[in-house]
């Protein structure tokens, strides 16, 4: 007999959350119980990405912490197995990644297995388990670093993906924690379309998608959730945000190097109306991003249709998640320093999504959503999934 149970999925870039340590946590986990308090979901996933910040080196100390204070806050209390894996171990240079998975189980959720990737079986989940730094032999996880020969001409830098592996009700599924590579300049991303940041991160997730359809385990339903970094299509965008202006492209002094792009509006006494630099990307009318969601500008997110053969993704109905002021006085505004974007994603294979159950009750709806829309909570928003899983048993 088919069984439902209540999933959430979260996944957040908590970078902003070590490089200001204390300012905004207190706030960031507050608005996630709340999420939790709201849904009473039976299974959490918790998928972080940038664990220590920038800063890593001098930061990661605050990691045993952040997990502490998820673990031992009010709405967590009602879940009595976990596990955690965070790879905060910056020393192992060859395979740090920075990613962060925390798996929460309800007191009443019943016969929850995980996968040990040794032995290739499942056992009972039983009780809390926790790693915080190596993750060397740890055998109910896989991580992997992409590899340095991916991308000869880029700064090799912490980005990879982990996997793990459940058994709930006799439902089998892989949770896969992604962070793929940002655009490092807002002109270079301007060149082509797509730009060769988009043709990194597709390199990046194919590989990933790959790795977790092998034939090394029984390929199982999956969601991939993480930071995509996935980014408007900027060459296009640009040409769209500036048709009735006069676009002048500034060169670097003596060079064939492009220092900056201006368009300024042509009936309005030349106002600025974008200024894109490697770093800035300062347009005069921001409020188109978050103006119904954003919703205009989703035809240029594209990056993720190249894989709709493997995956799919429920509607989008929040703005774009990146990036946002780190001002806690400006929750709602964006930063000048990119073109927002929905950075922030959860996907699923086609077999995930066909056990995602489709109830009518209004109270138990799918919800594909931000966390803390209208709170500071770092440049990111986190973004959550809740749905109903219909399993094959009790």
């Amino acid at each position: 007999m088919d069984t439902y149970i209540d999933v959430l999925l979260i996944t957040a870039n908590v970078g902003s959350l070590f490089d200001n340590v204390g300012e905004m946590q207190s706030e960031w986990i507050r608005e996630l119980c709340k999420i939790v308090h709201s849904h009473k979901p039976k299974f959490i996933a918790l998928h972080f990405q940038e664990v220590g910040g920038k800063d890593y080196m001098v930061n990661m100390g605050h990691a045993e912490n952040f997990v502490r204070s998820i673990e031992s806050s009010e709405e967590i209390k009602h879940f009595d197995r976990s596990c955690i894996y965070v790879d905060s171990q910056f020393q192992a240079e060859e395979s740090f990644t920075a990613l962060g998975s925390m798996y929460f189980i309800h007191k009443t959720l019943k016969n929850v297995y995980q996968y040990d990737f040794n032995v290739k079986d499942f056992k009972a989940v039983l009780g809390q388990s926790k790693y915080v730094n190596s993750l060397h032999g740890v055998s109910t996880v896989e991580k992997e670093k992409f590899p340095k020969n991916f991308w000869p001409d880029f700064k090799w830098s912490r980005k990879g993906f982990m996997r793990t592996r459940w058994m709930i009700h006799n439902q089998g599924l892989d949770l896969v924690n992604v962070h793929l590579f940002h655009d490092a300049s807002n002109l270079i991303a301007c060149n082509s379309s797509p730009s060769i940041y988009s043709a990194n991160r597709k390199k990046a997730l194919r590989y990933v998608i790959d790795r977790i359809s092998d034939c090394c385990y029984t390929p199982l339903p999956f969601f991939v959730f993480g930071d995509f970094n996935f980014r408007l299509d900027t060459l296009s965008l640009v040409q769209h945000l500036s048709t009735s202006a006069d676009v002048q492209t500034v060169m670097k002094d003596s060079s064939d190097e492009v220092e900056k792009i201006i368009c300024e509006e042509k009936d309005n006494n030349h106002q600025v109306l974008l200024h894109i630099e490697d770093k800035l990307f300062a347009y005069l009318h921001q409020a188109v991003f978050r103006e119904d969601n954003g919703r205009a500008l989703l035809k240029y997110d594209k990056e993720v249709t190249s894989f709709y053969d493997v995956i799919r993704e429920e509607d989008i109905l929040f703005p774009p998640s990146y990036p946002y002021s780190e001002d806690n006085t400006k929750p709602t505004q964006y930063m000048n320093t990119r073109c927002p974007a929905w950075c922030d994603r959860i996907l699923m294979s086609h077999t995930a999504h066909r056990i995602i159950h489709k109830r009518d009750d209004v109270e138990k709806r799918l919800v594909y959503n931000t966390v803390g829309p209208n709170i500071c909570m770092g440049d990111h928003k986190p973004v959550f999934l809740f749905f109903t899983l219909k399993t094959g048993g009790h």
